[in-house]
């Protein structure tokens, strides 16, 4: 079993960062697709981010790409999720997940996680 702890949200004005953290239990992180999905009130959780192992190769949605950036430590079971010129629109909850080997099908679907985090808020006021 895996154990994800979100870390680093909070409230913000828009064209601020936040640096989001998660933080895994065990000791094949680093064998783990990560990824960072979030949800806005009365919508559905969307993907975010995702970054694999070998090679760090990672992906965007396209309204975060050139704004956020994940990244991974394997020497510390942590992947980050740093978010700069946050917008309104940004405001969630942010989750992260690992998905475990055997790999699911779409990086960017929420179905191929094996692994979720218990959230963490982010609010971006204009």
């Amino acid at each position: 079993q895996v154990q994800l702890v979100e870390s680093g949200g909070g409230l913000v004005q828009a064209g601020d960062s936040l640096r989001l953290s998660c933080a895994a239990s065990g000791r094949t992180f680093s064998s783990y697709f990560m990824g960072w999905f979030r949800q806005a009130p009365g919508k559905e959780r969307e993907f975010v981010a995702a970054i694999k192992t070998v090679g760090s190769t990672t992906y965007y949605t396209d309204s975060v790409k050139g704004r956020f950036t994940i990244s991974r430590d394997n020497a510390k079971n942590t992947v980050y999720l740093q978010m700069n010129n946050l917008k309104r629109e940004d405001t969630a909850v942010y989750y992260c997940a690992a998905d475990a080997p055997p790999y699911g099908s779409k990086i960017a679907g929420s179905s191929s996680y094996d692994y979720w985090g218990q959230g963490t808020q982010v609010t971006v006021s204009s």
